[in-house]
């Protein structure tokens, strides 16, 4: 008859055999990215109507290729086929219509974008409360309502939103950026 194996045994030495490789970036790729994040950030912060209706450009510049390379995989392998064809389509959609209209374009995916935060803020504070319920305690439940006060702010006036999307934006590429550079000198280091 065999022996038991010791389970413990046998997973720690699993465990043992594991082992992760670290990701090596050059710094001055970390330093690059935060560069072009402060511009990009100072940019919206400046001139945040052009600097938006760039991007969203390169968005739907994206999304046009994107969606090409989609559709063409649908063809050529196998495997979600049906998925991948929707969503290339989809896509391409998305990328020719933004393409086509570039003044109208960044109120519509920013206005998508607004009112998708606004669901999830509600989402969210819902969460929140539930878990105050549960004995998270006051803070969680304060902060909870505050979540979907102001979901239901942007759900309910999202033009205001859009306005002040690109700031936020900026703002926070600038504060990221200036991270990245500090990343990139100390890694140089």
């Amino acid at each position: 008859m065999e022996q038991p194996v010791d389970v413990t045994e046998q997973s720690t030495n699993y465990n043992s055999t594991i082992e992760y490789e670290i990701l090596q970036v050059p710094w001055w790729v970390v330093l690059l990215e935060g560069i072009i994040a402060i511009l990009v950030g100072l940019f919206l912060l400046y001139r945040p109507a052009a600097t938006t209706v760039f991007l969203i450009q390169i968005l739907g510049i994206f999304w046009l290729a994107e969606g090409i390379l989609s559709v063409i995989g649908a063809l050529i392998f196998s495997g979600n086929r049906v998925w991948k064809l929707l969503s290339g389509i989809l896509s391409i959609i998305a990328g020719v219509v933004i393409l086509m209209y570039p003044i109208y374009s960044p109120f519509v995916v920013l206005t998508l974008f607004v009112i998708f935060i606004g669901v999830w803020a509600i989402i969210n504070g819902i969460v929140k409360i539930a878990l105050a319920l549960k004995g998270g305690g006051w803070g969680i439940g304060i902060i909870g309502i505050l979540t979907i006060i102001l979901g239901l702010l942007l759900l309910t006036n999202s033009l205001v939103g859009v306005l002040f999307l690109p700031w936020m934006f900026g703002f926070f590429l600038i504060i990221g950026g200036i991270g990245s550079l500090i990343w990139g000198l100390r890694m140089r280091t």
